[in-house]
């Protein structure tokens, strides 16, 4: 475990050995060290605590099994056996103390445990001195490896980072490190080998193992012309690609900075923690230090010193809120390993918490709840096909929007159109060989007072309607699939409790009902431009002011929602810097039924951290009373302090095991 914060007594540290990302600038960023960070494994080797473990039980067995005379009887012997057991493990811990000393820091776990220890042995009580110190240092070196096994999925992804890339330079491929590499720049990547940056595919095709990117094991095949990106295994063939990106800017590059720093955020019940443990710690060392001479007042000459200290010292041992500032938030990085491993990135464990109490999930359509892939399906018009849907293509060629694409790629087009301008939210207006032409939806044509056949407004696809030279000309439908997991993503959400489901889009209403319908969407509304979406979501929370509500959609033209929603949930984000970027939560799949493996993972890692909160108030408070009582003897200590950290760390990590929807 490392230990940080000197305002906390045993503030678990779990992130990453930062290493900045090239071309980013970390100065002046908190990173959240501290002059006093160790590490408990480095303090106490394996051999010393070995050392202590030997001589400590051979002390146990000689006095209490073997009642050994030459043992019991020689106090000397006794005291220097149980010394030569203490230092190993004890003096690493007292010279930590000594030195937050020194920073005016007093009340942490190193001097209540010095205290304790060092007064068992002035009151004779040698092995419980001896068993308070060294359980405690192997609780260390357990909650250690406890954390890194937390940090396991996670750092995975660190090892995804390509180390080289064979560039071709000077007529020859040459491999340099991917940091050095230029946009434009040609590299080759052979079977087994990782992509080094993102890219345009220029090969025919290619298979790549995505599993490290976005958790799915089966192989993906591109085309040429397709993006790759960064981290991606190539699985049948050496192929090349035209770099898009530098590496710094690759979505590999902005995922692992992110990730590094999710860690920074932290939940709310985590944040509460610490604060309760930086007054709780002081307040239980002055108890025991009231616990220790009060009891003169009363007692009068019926008091003995020594059985009150060793109370106090008891109630010392108790007090340390270890269990608590430690498995709390391991519990949170657990999930958020967890949530790594099925594909799910969290900005912050605060985002972790919030997922599990959404009541309400706004979705976009396209490349949420839809493939976003569109097809031609049906033309109808009054001009020849073929000059048609070449004219439109022109006009589309000028557009990004997935619609325009399914029309360029069907109809590809050597005709060049002029003065393409864009009507926000209706379409396109171009010129070709002086004619005139308008490509969007029928409210373009109302805008240029067009009449065309009003049957055209009860068709549910998606639809392009054209004009030529301001007369009607004819339309192109386009379809867009449902995505397989899409009706069961919404059973799966209402399964995890979302009262309540809604889908907000930019296509045209009757396609939008008819995708709402067969998903069993709670409520749907169209033609929406962007500025819609983020008018509905604010009228949703003035009407719903004690729900938490979550937007999904591609991190692009929903990023102003996106950042608006209490949680922005970006799908398929691994292409999209805007979705890194803005949303809190990244989906690395396409799946809109990892939303509700996000929202499981955050109820399940909620549920552990209430458990293991209640768990070490309870025992602590009991076992507080029983040593305040001379009931609980230091052994009761050490299981109250130690033993229940241990437990409730194997709680936190029982999440890394767990399967969600």
């Amino acid at each position: 475990m490392i230990h940080q914060d000197k305002d906390n007594c045993c503030n678990s540290k779990l992130e990453f050995n930062k290493k900045p990302t090239p071309g980013h600038n970390h100065e002046g960023q908190d990173h959240n060290h501290d002059d006093h960070d160790h590490n408990h494994g480095e303090m106490s080797s394996k051999y010393t605590i070995g050392f202590s473990i030997l001589l400590f039980f051979l002390g146990v067995f000689f006095a209490n099994v073997l009642q050994a005379d030459w043992f019991i009887n020689n106090p000397t012997l006794r005291l220097f056996w149980y010394i030569a057991a203490y230092v190993p493990v004890g003096l690493p811990v007292l010279k930590e103390a000594f030195s937050l000393l020194l920073k005016k820091d007093f009340f942490n776990e190193f001097s209540l445990m010095g205290i304790a220890t060092l007064g068992a042995f002035a009151i004779g009580e040698y092995p419980e001195g001896v068993a308070v110190m060294l359980f405690y240092t192997i609780g260390e070196l357990f909650q250690e490896s406890a954390v890194n096994k937390a940090k396991g999925n996670i750092k995975a992804l660190l090892d995804i980072r390509p180390n080289e890339a064979n560039v071709f330079r000077n007529n020859a491929f040459t491999i340099v490190n991917p940091e050095e590499v230029a946009i434009g720049e040609r590299i080759q990547v052979k079977v087994g080998e990782k992509i080094p940056l993102d890219g345009e595919l220029l090969s025919d095709k290619g298979s790549f193992n995505t599993s490290a990117l976005t958790g799915e094991s089966k192989p993906s095949t591109y085309k040429k012309g397709d993006v790759v990106l960064t981290g991606m295994i190539n699985l049948e063939q050496v192929i090349e690609v035209r770099t898009t990106k530098l590496y710094q800017d690759s979505s590999l590059a902005k995922i692992l900075e992110m990730v590094q720093e999710a860690s920074a955020r932290k939940a709310p019940t985590e944040l509460y923690i610490r604060k309760f443990a930086k007054v709780y710690t002081p307040i239980v060392f002055f108890l025991a230090v009231l616990l220790t001479f009060v009891p003169y007042l009363f007692l009068g000459d019926g008091y003995v010193f020594t059985q009150w200290l060793e109370r106090a010292l008891v109630f010392l041992v108790i007090s340390c809120p270890c269990a608590l500032v430690i498995s709390v938030p391991l519990g949170y990085f657990g999930g958020i390993g967890a949530a790594s491993r099925n594909g799910i990135l969290f900005k912050g464990s605060n985002f972790l918490e919030l997922m599990a109490k959404l009541d309400i999930v706004v979705m976009d359509k396209t490349g949420t709840l839809t493939a976003g892939v569109f097809k031609v399906q049906q033309v109808e018009t009054t001009y020849p096909q073929d000059k048609f849907v070449q004219l439109v293509s022109a006009i589309e060629k000028q557009s990004t929007h997935p619609i325009a694409k399914a029309i360029v790629e069907a109809y590809p087009t050597t005709l060049v159109a002029e003065n393409v301008r864009e009507i926000s939210g209706k379409g396109l207006a171009g010129v070709i060989n002086n004619q005139e032409i308008l490509v969007g939806n029928t409210a373009l044509l109302a805008q240029h007072s067009i009449d065309f056949p009003q049957e055209i407004n009860d068709i549910v696809e998606s639809i392009v309607v054209v004009a030529i030279d301001n007369t009607y000309a004819g339309y192109i439908t386009i379809a867009d699939e449902i995505k397989e997991d899409a009706q069961e993503a919404i059973r799966l959400m209402k399964k995890m409790g979302v009262l309540k489901t809604i889908m907000l889009s930019g296509d045209k209403d009757t396609i939008t009902q008819k995708v709402a319908k067969e998903t069993k969407i709670d409520f749907a509304l169209g033609g929406l431009l962007p500025e819609g979406k983020v008018e509905q979501v604010e009228k949703l929370k003035k009407e719903n002011p004690t729900h938490s509500i979550a937007f999904v959609g591609d991190g692009i033209n929903d990023a102003p929602v996106l950042a608006l929603s209490d949680v922005g949930i970006a799908m398929g984000g691994l292409g999209s810097d805007a979705a890194i970027e803005t949303a809190d939560v990244v989906i690395q799949t396409d799946q809109p039924s990892k939303v509700a493996t996000a929202i499981h993972i955050g109820k399940e890692t909620r549920k552990i951290v209430i458990q293991n909160i209640t768990f070490a108030l309870v025992v602590k408070i009991i076992v507080l009373i029983l040593g305040a009582g001379g009931i609980a003897t230091m052994w009761e200590a050490v299981f109250a302090d130690v033993g229940v950290a241990l437990l409730a760390i194997l709680n936190a990590v029982r999440i890394q095991k767990m399967k969600f929807i």
